[in-house]
């Protein structure tokens, strides 16, 4: 007869194994501020004790005959997968890192894939998975398994409230002042953060809030406008030489009349998060995930003045539903010899300039831009002008410099977009008043304290995933006087947000309605 185990030890056992091995991020973290020696000591071990014991009493609820097994098993495969990102990039998976990765397209998701993170899936989920799958597990008759449920979790329950009770001097900073150490615990973080994706996201009674319905233009120009608003890709602010970095990353921007605004920050840390935001009337503090799928944006308002011709030309995944209701076109998934670069929006961008003789024109482009892990794979090979270079989507296996000088190629390359897009522009002057407004979605982590890529909780995301990259260029004309250019130049350095973008749209194309904050508006 095979020999059988019982459904306790399966939990307590899997849930041990999820901490050694899977909680790795943590502890690192955790060690930071409580170094291991003699005083903190038992307080490190008691951590492993509380989160084995919370992982025991989550499985707990799914134990039965039919569930258990399936649910090791996903937690299993999850937790390895969590693993290899949180060590490698040292990423926070919360409710927005979710929604990013929901969003990210075949071709991102493929970037991300390494052999590194199919060896964690083999050693940590597939082969503990296929013992549990295997195992012989027993299970009681109803009554005794209901009674053997409540008190192995009662058991459990008072394991974790004594164990906090005995060391509450520790435990009482640890989750009054260490919030954001909670955030690394995989996989009950990563549990918590889908049923808070789940109730940001769904809702059956989200009424559809329609606003501007009093938008109107008062054009004073006597040439019709034309505007691109270039939506960039982790991006950071101090990775522009037009900003004082030493790198010149920006040759090409640097001969044109540009206005670098060098004190802007992001609405997020992803772009599902910032995009939405940015185009919203909703400043960072009141934005959330419904507010912005149920409410109209600033490119909708442009719409309902019925003077405004506007567009939306995609390189990235899309446009995280601001571009639902304008004229939309999907250049990522065009074929490409490879790569699709950000160039490919200008094709026939100067025959759609022409289409409308009427109205003013409003066109968004949204980058790829210097989009990671794969910053190699971001610019042409003559661009290449920073070496040596990080030539693989493994970043652990490359130098900071070799990250570096991929990152700032992609940059470089950026410069060269803005700069073609800018000429365009020039080409339009005679028959409009042109303008360039380019605004990165967040920053980018290069390893600055051990953290990669972006996507960290705002409040604890450092400096580099929220300082962006943003500028303007005017052609010649009356657009420029209006806005007094050389007045804006002296303010470059003011501080500035993404909250200001919707109320700079408005006022930079002429619209008037009750939600234009004039106070808001970077051109007033």
């Amino acid at each position: 007869m095979k020999k059988t185990v019982s459904t306790s030890v399966v939990i307590l056992v899997t849930s041990i194994f999820l901490v050694v091995f899977n909680n790795i991020t943590f502890y690192k973290n955790v060690l930071e501020v409580y170094p291991l020696n003699s005083q903190n000591g038992i307080f490190l071990f008691s951590l492993g004790v509380v989160l084995a014991s919370v992982i025991t009493l989550l499985l707990s609820l799914v134990n039965s005959k039919y569930t258990l097994k399936p649910v090791i098993i996903t937690v299993l495969l999850t937790s390895a997968f969590l693993n290899y990102f949180m060590i490698t990039y040292n990423l926070v998976i919360d409710d927005d890192m979710i929604r990013n990765s929901i969003q990210t397209d075949t071709a991102e998701a493929f970037d991300l894939i390494t052999t590194n993170m199919f060896l964690y899936l083999f050693f940590l989920g597939l082969i503990p998975s296929f013992i549990v799958y295997k195992l012989n597990i027993e299970h009681k008759s109803f009554k005794r398994e209901m009674l053997s449920k409540v008190k192995f979790f009662i058991a459990i329950l008072a394991i974790i409230v004594v164990v906090i009770f005995s060391l509450s001097k520790f435990y009482t900073s640890f989750f009054r002042e260490h919030k954001p150490l909670r955030y690394y615990t995989n996989p009950t973080y990563f549990i918590y953060s889908i049923g808070n994706y789940i109730s940001k996201t769904f809702d059956t009674q989200m009424v559809f809030k329609t606003i501007g319905d009093d938008a109107k233009q008062v054009s004073s120009g006597e040439k019709r406008k034309l505007v691109i608003m270039v939506v960039g890709e982790a991006v950071r602010s101090d990775r522009m030489s037009l900003n004082g970095y030493e790198k010149e990353t920006n040759p090409l921007l640097a001969q044109e009349d540009i206005i670098s605004f060098t004190n802007l920050y992001s609405c997020g840390t992803s772009t599902a998060h910032s995009v939405p935001c940015m185009f919203s009337v909703y400043d960072r503090d009141e934005y959330s995930y419904k507010k912005g799928i149920s409410t109209e944006n600033v490119l909708d308002i442009l719409v309902k003045t019925q003077n405004i011709d506007v567009s939306w030309r995609d390189n990235n995944s899309d446009s995280k539903g601001v571009a639902l209701r304008v004229d939309y076109e999907d250049f990522k998934r065009k074929k490409c010899d490879g790569e699709c670069r950000d160039t490919s929006m200008l094709d026939n961008l100067q025959e759609r300039i022409e289409k409308d003789s009427n109205k003013d024109i409003f066109i968004v482009l949204h980058q790829m831009g210097n989009h990671g892990p794969a910053y190699f794979k971001r610019y042409p090979k003559e661009f290449e002008k920073f070496t040596p270079t990080c030539e693989t989507n493994q970043l652990e296996n490359c130098t900071q410099e070799e990250i570096s000088n991929a990152y700032d190629n992609t940059v470089l390359y950026t410069d060269y977009f803005l700069t073609k897009t800018i000429d365009i522009l020039k080409n339009n002057q005679n028959e409009f008043e042109t303008a360039l407004f380019y605004m990165s979605d967040h920053g980018e982590s290069l390893g600055e304290g051990g953290v990669y890529l972006h996507g960290m909780p705002y409040f604890i995301a450092p400096e580099a995933q929220k300082h962006i990259a943003s500028l303007v260029w005017f052609g010649k004309g009356e657009m420029r006087e209006r806005v007094d250019f050389e007045a804006l130049r002296a303010k470059k350095g003011n501080s500035l947000s993404q909250d200001n973008l919707f109320h700079s749209i408005l006022g930079l194309m002429e619209v008037q309605t009750e939600v234009y904050d004039t106070n808001k508006d970077i051109f007033k």
